[in-house]
């Protein structure tokens, strides 16, 4: 079949249908319900045997929904109604939820079902778009899967809803901490309810700030709502019986302004901070999570002769400084004695690159690029470099360009079976680093790759383990993939093969050095870069503003509305309404980063 996506944003989920749908042999197309276009027209123009709408926030037309089979991915329970469904669950802390797969018609939400699929609810809690991109992702797929195939059936009568319960928009006024007298777990459910996106209003040092992110604290203590520490660019702020450490906050969007981007909390608050303490992670929990809770974005520990290098950062989005922490924290790994060194292993965004919102707030973006390419650049090196063990990438979540090119860096990369892959850059205006001349072509040759870079669109981890992008796939819930990798590592550790592969690699590394040293492609992606970040006229830098401060996209972008599988022509050079946006529970991959 040829089944036309709908959306409001070519967000994570809207890609993951995509891909599967395509692993499924169904050709796909996408148009975005933009203000002001003519979406009946362009439905038209399409002539799906379905549509199919993975995130829509607004009523499709009803030309739209008379003419055609009109599927609607809501992210809730069958009879559960309204745009903030996902958020009301974190902030009330349901205990059980699902995702539905209903017929669009007049009332939003309360079309007859085609498929419905129980959703599990984390536990612990988790933020809203870490479940959103997880356990909801699976779920919906596993709908969306089930009510293509009844549709194709011809045979399948969708079932009516009956009475179900319409919950209104959940805004800032229903957000709202008193500090004074909120305990943690009530601030937490907040925080987590809004992570991404909208985030929590709030006062603070004298101004407005949108607080983005939230995790427990049980060490530090202060007056309710104090601000008493501060942690690899995180503050920690005090509640009515403990702290939360918050890790990003963004300015409030002054009139006629675009939105500020989201900036690690010490870098939003420079200037205005106390003098606050830099705590250290301490001790981390035991294997049990039976020690005090705190919050860390790197963790490193040792388990069956392997070593695993933990790294969560908002959005996967990777500034500079980020780099070169984690460059610290890999050369202190690769000086432990561990034959099989695991990076990643989170259940949320490996790695996105770059961090457009810190770039965008610098007071010189362009040396702000440079410099982070460099650091992202220096840490991807030091993985193509390291010959004296074997260095996994465990990817429990989503990984887009410079995020994606670090991962290949790696000898082996397991993914798990949700986790959807953007291996390219263009979408940026960005010609690319991160050594992706070298690693790219070296698992899916020259021709794939340029396609690749070219058609940018996104890979299923099945579509990424058949071209070879990746080595394994686990198929897992988000929870349980970390425990998989670290058993997997061990075993791979311990194989009695491992040193003759450690040697192995070792003398590749040495030949493909001897045919271009690796300083060879490192410059010669540099120089195209430096051309485009010093270059005001860069499509780059409007692409980058745009993305950072939320402009939709006047039209389409012509690469989602191309029906796939098919052929590709030539990419046009790249323009500031190629930027997709986002919607209320994440960004599309690369949200913050590149």
């Amino acid at each position: 079949m040829h089944v036309l996506l709908v959306a409001s944003a070519f967000n994570s989920l809207t890609q993951r249908v995509h891909a599967e749908l395509r692993d499924h042999g169904h050709s796909v197309a996408v148009e975005l319900a933009l203000p002001g276009t003519d979406l009946a027209g362009a439905v038209a123009r399409h002539r799906p045997d379905l549509v199919l709408a993975p995130m829509l926030k607004s009523a499709l037309p009803e030309e739209v929904s008379s003419a055609h089979t009109c599927l609607i991915v809501h992210p809730g329970p069958v009879g559960d109604r309204g745009p903030s469904s996902l958020d009301l669950a974190v902030q009330e802390g349901a205990g059980r939820w699902g995702v539905t797969v209903l017929q669009a018609n007049a009332e939003m939400d309360a079309g007859d079902v085609w498929a419905t699929v129980a959703c599990p609810v984390p536990d612990p809690p988790v933020a809203k778009s870490a479940w959103y991109r997880g356990e909801v992702a699976d779920a919906a797929l596993e709908a969306v899967l089930l009510a293509v195939e009844r549709f194709a059936s011809g045979t399948y009568a969708p079932v009516p809803q009956g009475q179900g319960l319409a919950r209104p928009l959940l805004r800032q006024e229903g957000r709202r901490i008193d500090w004074r007298t909120d305990g943690t777990e009530r601030v937490l459910r907040v925080l987590r309810a809004a992570d991404s996106r909208p985030g929590v209003r709030d006062e603070l040092l004298g101004g407005t700030w949108y607080l983005h992110g939230g995790h427990p604290e049980d060490r530090l203590r202060g007056r309710p709502g104090q601000l008493i520490a501060t942690r690899a660019g995180a503050v920690c702020r005090a509640t009515a019986d403990g702290a939360v450490w918050i890790p990003e906050l963004r300015a409030h969007r002054a009139a006629g302004l675009p939105a500020a981007p989201k900036l690690p909390a010490t870098l939003a608050l420079a200037g205005l901070l106390p003098a606050l303490p830099e705590v250290g992670p301490g001790d981390p929990d035991g294997p049990g999570g039976a020690g005090p809770r705190t919050w860390s974005d790197i963790g490193y520990h040792e388990e069956g002769g392997a070593g695993y290098l933990s790294f969560s950062f908002p959005g996967g989005a990777m500034s500079t400084e980020h780099c070169r922490r984690l460059l610290d924290a890999y050369r202190a790994a690769c000086s432990r004695p561990t034959s099989v060194l695991v990076l990643g292993g989170g259940r949320d965004f490996f790695s996105n690159g770059i961090h457009l919102g810190v770039i965008e707030a610098a007071a010189d973006p362009a040396e702000e690029s440079w410099a982070n390419i460099n650091a992202m650049d220096d840490l991807v090196e030091a993985v193509l470099t390291t010959t004296d063990r074997l260095v996994v990438a465990a990817l429990g979540g989503n990984a887009a360009a410079g995020g994606a090119m670090l991962a290949l860096a790696a000898d082996e990369v397991w993914c798990r079976s949700g986790v959807v892959l953007n291996p390219h850059y263009r979408l940026m205006g960005l010609y690319g680093s991160e050594f992706w001349t070298y690693t790219l072509p070296r698992r899916v040759g020259e021709a794939r790759a340029e396609r690749l870079s070219a058609q940018a669109l996104p890979l299923s981890a099945a579509g990424a383990l058949r071209l070879g992008l990746s080595d394994r796939t686990l198929d897992c819930p988000p929870a349980a993939f970390a425990e998989r990798a670290t058993a997997l590592a061990a075993q791979l550790a311990g194989h009695p093969g491992a040193a003759a592969r450690i040697a192995a690699k070792k003398a590749r590394r040495e030949l493909d050095e001897a045919q271009r040293p690796l300083a060879s492609y490192r410059a010669a992606e540099l120089e195209r870069m430096r051309r485009i970040f010093f270059d005001p006229d860069a499509p780059y830098h409007a692409l980058r503003r745009a993305f950072v401060g939320k402009e939709r996209p006047a039209v389409t972008p012509p690469h989602l509305t191309q029906r796939v599988p098919g052929r590709h022509g030539a990419p046009r050079p790249p323009r500031a309404s190629d930027v997709t946006g986002t919607d209320a529970h994440d960004g599309a991959p690369g949200s913050a980063g590149c």
